[in-house]
């Protein structure tokens, strides 16, 4: 069974984002990019759903991280409560494979996921 990081400062999205994937996935719900961080050195998700808006570390700065290290190949998802031009021109050129806005449906969690493993 593939697994995903779920990585959101907001256990409400936690819990949502599990609930939608867990009878699908193996699904590991973080909150924040230290604890994700600190997993990567057990387990290699194989996709990761990440929160723009964190405190200590925002997603941004989380990718940016993970794609310089060597977890550059693990897709990664942003979620997020606001999508903008600038939001969308960031991730794109960070590496992101995508944005999901929240709140999020199960079928359109599944579809972006299933597209990118």
């Amino acid at each position: 069974m593939k697994t995903i990081f779920i990585v959101d400062d907001s256990d409400t999205n936690l819990a949502m984002a599990e609930e939608a994937l867990e009878d699908y996935f193996c699904t590991m719900t973080l909150p924040s990019a230290a604890k994700m961080f600190s997993l990567l050195e057990k387990i290699k998700p194989d996709l990761i759903l990440l929160d723009i808006e964190m405190p200590e570390m925002n997603g941004f700065d989380a990718l940016e991280r993970l794609k310089a290290g060597s977890f550059a190949d693990i897709p990664v998802i942003f979620l997020t409560g606001t999508v903008d031009a600038s939001i969308e021109e960031r991730s794109s050129q960070l590496g992101a494979v995508g944005i999901i806005t929240k709140p999020f449906s199960q079928e359109i969690l599944l579809n972006r996921i299933n597209s990118h493993i």
